[in-house]
């Protein structure tokens, strides 16, 4: 039987001619039938989808919203066919995700939807208001939204508009069992920086090695380590760029690049380093900075953004900038060494209240109650 001859066999009316509207738009229509007539639990215990039939597992790469669902499926598994909840992160965003939420209505699931950063003119560039209508339209069709953070939410409230439904601010979370500290220091000789996660800007890793460069005339013994994958140009253009600005300023023996790494490396990369140096502008939540406080990294970044949330006064030192929507203002690399400089003289506290932001803010099995609670709180009205 063809797939459009079972639809019109098992299916209501109204829902065959939705159907034909939308299989236009849906890239895998197999996928569409077979999530159609997936069916729903019959019994009052959640089964979540993602939103993607895969969600990697611990030791596979994966960025963004996956990052919460690798840890979400230990104890809520991935369930891509039958499911009474749909779960969709604004960072990691399914391309169907409008043809994924229609299905949820047919099927009667709840939605939940997790608000990350938006588009606006700095990040996006022209085209900024047409990429944020998806995301106006999934926010404002959840049943119940989490915000990443204070900042998310009032980005939200600026670019997609002020949700009347419910919703609450949950900031990532991190297993605090997995991410802990070394267990002694990294490097006797060196004080190491680490500039993580993926590298979507130039000007993350510029102002990293600018900042690298000025230290080295007021101490010898600083170490730059550069993670993640260089994302902003074709990957071997974009480390061209990088080699060729460590050599232009003399620090070619001072900086190595990583490279991409997985969740399950990501512990061995922060403990390898002293402090975090977190240049982004504005950057919303990111789950990063929860890990390396988790491994007792104090943290030195643009004081923009959801990270002063996350690091607070005592895990570390924000440069001050100001707010801007038109233009990203890259942290400047002086005040960065400045601030690299102040954590390094007092390392052993900043550590400690780092690791304890984490373990008592930010832990990962509150972070997982939360989601249930909320979840079966919505399969019960």
């Amino acid at each position: 039987m063809s797939i459009l001859a079972a639809i019109k066999s098992l299916t209501p009316y109204r829902i065959r001619l939705n159907f034909y509207k939308l299989r236009r738009q849906f890239q895998d229509p197999k996928r569409l039938l077979s999530i159609l007539l997936g069916g729903v639990p019959a019994e009052n215990q959640v089964y979540v989808y993602y939103g993607y039939d895969h969600i990697p597992r611990p030791g596979e790469l994966a960025v963004g919203g996956i990052v919460k669902f690798q840890s979400m499926q230990e104890i809520l598994p991935n369930s891509p066919r039958r499911f009474n909840i749909l779960y969709m992160a604004s960072s990691r965003l399914p391309e169907d995700a409008p043809q994924l939420l229609w299905l949820a209505r047919q099927k009667k699931a709840k939605f939940v939807w997790n608000q990350n950063g938006v588009a606006y003119p700095a990040w996006h560039g022209l085209g900024w208001e047409e990429a944020n209508k998806p995301l106006a339209k999934l926010l404002h069709s959840a049943d119940y939204v989490f915000y990443q953070s204070q900042f998310c939410k009032e980005s939200a409230d600026r670019f997609l508009g002020k949700r009347s439904g419910n919703w609450e601010i949950l900031y990532n979370a991190v297993d605090t069992r997995v991410f802990t500290p070394a267990d002694s220091d990294p490097d006797l000789k060196h004080l190491v920086l680490l500039l993580g996660g993926t590298q979507c800007h130039y000007y993350r890793v510029e102002s990293a090695i600018r900042t690298l460069a000025v230290l080295v005339h007021q101490r010898s013994d600083v170490r730059l380590l550069v993670a993640g994958k260089l994302r902003w140009a074709d990957e071997t253009e974009a480390m061209r760029m990088a080699q060729q600005l460590v050599t232009e300023l003399g620090v070619s023996d001072r900086v190595e690049f990583l490279g991409a790494y997985t969740q399950k490396d990501a512990p061995t990369i922060f403990r390898k380093a002293h402090i975090l140096l977190h240049t982004q502008y504005n950057d919303a939540c990111p789950g990063m900075v929860v890990e390396a406080i988790a491994c007792g990294l104090p943290v030195v970044y643009s004081h923009s953004g959801g990270v002063p949330e996350l690091v607070g006064e005592k895990a570390g030192i924000g440069v001050p900038t100001e707010l801007s929507w038109e233009r990203e203002i890259p942290p400047d690399p002086n005040a960065l060494a400045e601030a690299v400089l102040q954590v390094a003289e007092q390392r052993a506290q900043y550590a400690q209240a780092a690791r304890q932001r984490a373990v008592e803010k930010f832990d990962l099995r509150p972070w997982l109650k939360r989601h249930q609670e909320v979840f079966q709180e919505l399969l019960s009205r």
